[in-house]
């Protein structure tokens, strides 16, 4: 059997949400592969040197194009070298006009509930060629039961068509202790004094709340200190101007996108990572801050109760108030906050990458044709 898959979305430097999880699909298919299991991964570059290497049962197909390429190149190259028994398409944008048979994964349907966060082509493109995907699909693979109930809501997909299969989480970090203390320095940030989010800085991501929660929390904590992590995505200017008007601009601290040695120093140090979110089709970072030993605060909204479980703190995303009473909380409950850190590391042990890969393989290899 060989398995065709677009691979672009692993083909990146910096990796976050869905680029991660391809990237480690990749990885433990390459670990799968067999003679009569074969996986070929259709790139629109060259594959970057940290991709898994290529071999006689995995290999990639560079083809060429700039625009449309997952909806008119890719599908072009498909039809014409019809070399595989099935297609993998890891987020939303399935080929169009395949004759075999293809799976998709679709990771959030965010863009019905904040239409407004979107560009006018990007929010056409996700409507409809999602659309397209799941229509087609032989099987769709949701990353979260919220994900399973919007697909049911926005798409009318049937039920049984539709598999359930949680993110993975696996430690990747290498580090050593001079960027233990570089990124201390560099931030001017003390141990278990500040802390956490890490995400894009967009408004579904709910940081206004985050920041003005703070502001109050502050005011009996001014030792404290509040680190958003990620790299800009759309309509942020309000998050900024936010800590204007609060004169907090020496206390929040935007450091873009750091590399995964640098985060992971920062959970082991965060006092706790809060995660605000209004939407979320899944949430890895709440798994990377408990698997670091780092009390998870998160927003008792779409996905997040399914990863979180009962290792987190919870409350509603739309009352800062309600934030700021459960950072008090922790701030003052240290029993609290060790039950927090114990649960969140046996929670963690519920998801690996290496059991989102087979699930997945599974799917694939069943609706092959």
């Amino acid at each position: 059997m060989i398995i065709g898959i677009d691979g672009n979305e692993a083909n990146v430097k910096e990796r976050v949400g869905v680029s991660t999880y391809t990237f480690n699909l990749l990885q433990y298919f390459k670990q799968f592969s067999q003679d009569d299991l074969k996986f070929r991964i259709y790139l629109k570059e060259k594959p970057l040197p940290d991709l898994p290497a290529a071999a006689s049962n995995f290999d990639y197909r560079v083809v060429p194009g700039k625009f449309l390429w997952s909806q008119l190149f890719l599908p072009l190259e498909l039809n014409l070298n019809r070399n595989f028994n099935v297609f993998f398409s890891p987020a939303h944008y399935a080929p169009r006009f395949l004759s075999s048979s293809f799976v998709v994964t679709i990771h959030d349907l965010s863009y019905f509930y904040y239409p407004q966060e979107f560009l006018k082509q990007d929010l056409y493109k996700l409507k409809n060629w999602t659309k397209y995907s799941v229509s087609k699909a032989k099987k769709i693979i949701a990353v979260s039961k919220t994900t399973k109930k919007d697909l049911i809501k926005f798409y009318n997909v049937p039920d049984e068509k539709i598999e359930v299969i949680y993110n993975g989480y696996g430690k990747n970090a290498r580090y050593q202790i001079s960027t233990i203390k570089n990124i201390n320095q560099k931030l001017n940030v003390r141990k278990n004094k500040f802390l956490l989010y890490v995400g894009t800085l967009q408004p579904r991501k709910n940081l206004t709340v985050l920041i003005k929660a703070f502001a109050v929390f502050k005011k009996d904590n001014p030792d404290f200190r509040l680190v958003i992590v990620g790299k800009k995505g759309w309509l942020f200017d309000e998050i900024f101007q936010q800590v204007k008007d609060l004169g907090m601009e020496q206390e929040v601290i935007f450091t873009g996108y750091i590399p995964d040695s640098e985060l992971a120093e920062l959970y082991k140090n965060a006092f706790c990572y809060v995660m605000p979110s209004l939407y979320e089709g899944f949430g890895i970072p709440i798994l990377e801050a408990m698997s670091y030993g780092c009390p998870v605060i998160s927003s008792f909204s779409s996905s997040l109760p399914e990863v979180g479980g009962e290792a987190c703190l919870y409350f509603d995303p739309k009352n800062e108030k309600d934030l700021w009473e459960k950072l008090r909380e922790i701030r003052e409950n240290t029993h609290l906050r060790n039950e927090l850190i114990k649960k969140g590391k046996e929670r963690v042990k519920l998801f690996s990458w290496h059991t989102c890969a087979q699930e997945t393989l599974n799917v694939i290899k069943n609706e092959a044709n």
